[in-house]
């Protein structure tokens, strides 16, 4: 048994760390880079990273990264302080997954389906977007992920 607690530690750690680096990568690079181009260039490049990004692997992590710090909350009952951090860990990645669900997916699939770039009004689709906004609760994930990993790594100190 303590060797499927620990892999589902393992496992929250890694996936959650992970995340926090995609979200990070899109702060400190992908945005800011992004804001520097003009509405077509705009448009069409987060269209194509948005698509890009959709697939199993990035999938799985960001699932991954709900599911094993739930499974090891639960292989951790009665485990005293991992116990605890594992479960603020799930619960500082959930408002993630939640945050994802109510501001991004949204503002990607609406850009997504606004149309090609050159058969649209770029700079009304860029407007509607709202990059700003989209930023700011970007780096509010990027907190919540490093918040979420640093319990994690609390859990695997308590736990070791």
């Amino acid at each position: 048994m303590e060797l499927i607690r620990w892999i589902a530690l393992f496992g929250a750690t890694a996936a959650v760390g992970l995340m926090a680096g995609v979200f990070f990568a899109y702060s400190m690079s992908v945005m800011p880079g992004l804001a520097r181009t003009d509405d077509r260039t705009f448009v069409a490049a987060f269209q194509a990273i948005d698509r890009a990004i959709i697939n199993p692997v990035f999938l799985l992590t960001f699932l991954g990264a709900l599911v094993f710090p739930a499974a090891a909350t639960v292989l951790l009952i009665g485990q005293g302080p991992a116990f605890w951090w594992a479960l603020a860990a799930f619960a500082l990645y959930l408002a993630v997954v939640m945050i994802t669900g109510r501001v991004h997916v949204p503002r990607n699939n609406a850009l997504k389906a606004a149309g090609a770039p050159e058969r649209i009004d770029t700079a009304a689709a860029r407007e509607r977007f709202g990059e700003a906004e989209w930023s700011r609760w970007n780096a509010v994930r990027v907190f919540l992920n490093l918040a979420s990993l640093g319990c994690l790594a609390a859990a695997l100190a308590a736990f070791v």
